[in-house]
């Protein structure tokens, strides 16, 4: 789970104990220390610079040392009193070039002027066109603090793709036109490099995985399970599908993946469904088909969440009640099984769909909040559909009526009640899968993620 690094700024004219006509200090240093109290009980890594800055000198050395410090990932600038906002601008415009966020706070309060240094400095980035995040919430107020916080993790997301690489083994899955990419336009809007595969590296290494190395695989798997691992071929296939994914993400030091999965390897060699479950498990970005669009988005709830996500297709959709059944092809991290449908083992199932077989997982996802996202593209341009979920599992005396409506009752199911206008949602969704994460926190950080990289939010 990702973990954000913020240096936090205090600024203004009137410091160094500066007294106002009735003899209070204009910098209430209580104040001071309950905002940073509060950065740092939320969880946020902090780096205080040393002084309040207020002259041209002491913005260029405190922004200068923020910008070499390549683990920050966004600075808050805390309004103490009323600045100058020519002594800051230059500095804060040659800190905005490196990428990293910046959110202007001020907590409200009529002593010490704190309102007009926040909004004369906001002013200022608006007039030159930097890009920040303007708060203006007490430290006390969590949805306030959240503002503050949604911002500088989906910073660190930012700046974590940032000259990372995506890679794709084989090429478009089931004709899926949704799901392709621009490399070009991936690398403008992300920094992100797109390299390719084909699958014979792969089929090779899976081959030559050895006996012992699968024994040992099959112990750390057996964990994951409520049932024994099972003793077939297909089982064995399975297992070295992942593992030889596993050496070749490693070996291309890809920071996450996409694979084709069928048509070609699942008909050749095996399903991709327990492979891609367990790599979801280790925590890595995936999708299947070639879908680049799925794997951003699992990627981003992967780093977001301290969960492991699950993608799978929205399968029905009640408008009635707003429920969502979420139903993947068998690959489904197994640690997010809940009480009804602890994680078992299953067939893939489907002849036109990986005719060569391989085991997949069976589970019924556990109660949570969290989110439903995915990025996707529309005429070209990118936009994220994002709103706010509930897990929930069915009665017992139901499950087995609910999971034998869709036809294939041995794949994961996740029954999900959609916070948001259910005809708003289906209008917005720009694909069959659903990426969902678990955590009431995504929403506003993929929000802002979208704010941060120029992504049109649809967040509803």
């Amino acid at each position: 789970m990702i973990k954000a690094k913020v240096g936090f700024i205090v600024y203004g004219v009137h410091k160094d104990g500066l007294l106002d006509p009735m003899g209070t200090p204009f910098i209430d240093s209580r104040i001071v220390e309950g905002a940073r109290m509060a950065l740092k009980n939320s969880g946020v890594e902090l780096v205080e610079h040393d002084i309040v800055i207020a002259s041209k000198k002491e913005a260029r050395e405190c922004f200068d040392k923020f910008k070499k410090m390549n683990d920050i990932d966004a600075v808050v600038l805390f309004s103490g009193t009323w600045v100058w906002a020519s002594h800051l601008i230059a500095a804060i415009r040659d800190f905005a070039t490196a990428g990293k966020g910046i959110v202007l706070w001020t907590n409200p309060g009529s002593q010490g002027w704190r309102p007009v240094g926040g909004l004369v400095l906001q002013g200022a980035l608006k007039e030159i066109g930097i890009k920040h995040r303007f708060v203006y919430g007490s430290f006390n107020d969590p949805k306030e603090i959240e503002k503050i916080t949604s911002y500088c993790r989906a910073s660190a997301m930012k700046n974590s793709l940032n000259m990372s690489t995506i890679g794709t083994f084989g090429g478009r899955g089931m004709g899926q036109i949704c799901g392709a990419a621009d490399p070009s336009q991936w690398m403008k809007t992300f920094g992100v490099d797109i390299d390719s595969r084909d699958t014979s590296e792969l089929l090779d290494t899976a081959k030559k995985i050895d006996i012992e190395e699968i024994t040992e695989a099959k112990k750390r798997i057996q964990k994951l399970f409520a049932e024994p691992v099972p003793d077939n071929d297909q089982a064995e296939r399975s297992i070295r599908l992942y593992l030889a994914l596993k050496k070749l993400v490693k070996k291309n030091q890809w920071d996450f993946y996409t694979i084709q999965s069928f048509p070609g390897l699942g008909d050749e060699y095996s399903a991709t469904c327990f492979a891609q479950s367990m790599i979801l498990e280790d925590r890595i970005g995936t999708s299947t088909l070639g879908d680049f669009n799925t794997a951003l988005t699992v990627k981003c709830l992967t780093d977001l969440s301290a969960e492991p996500v699950y993608y799978g297709d929205l399968q029905h959709i009640d408008k009635s009640n707003n429920e969502i059944k979420i139903i993947g092809d068998g690959a489904c991290p197994p640690s997010l099984a809940g009480k009804l449908g602890p994680a078992g083992f299953a067939e893939h199932g489907i002849p036109t769909e990986g005719e060569a077989g391989g085991i997949s997982i069976k589970l019924i996802c556990k109660v949570g909040e969290g989110v439903l996202a995915r990025l996707g593209r529309n005429d070209g341009q990118f936009e994220m559909v994002i709103t706010r979920c509930s897990i929930f599992e069915p009665s017992a005396d139901q499950i087995e009526k609910r999971k034998n409506e869709c036809g294939i009752p041995f794949w994961p199911h996740g029954f999900v009640k959609a916070d948001c206008d259910i005809d708003a949602l289906l209008q917005s969704w720009n694909n069959e899968y659903a990426c969902l994460g678990y955590g009431a926190h995504l929403y506003e950080e993929l929000k802002a993620f979208c704010e941060l990289t120029g992504i049109k939010a649809i967040a509803l």
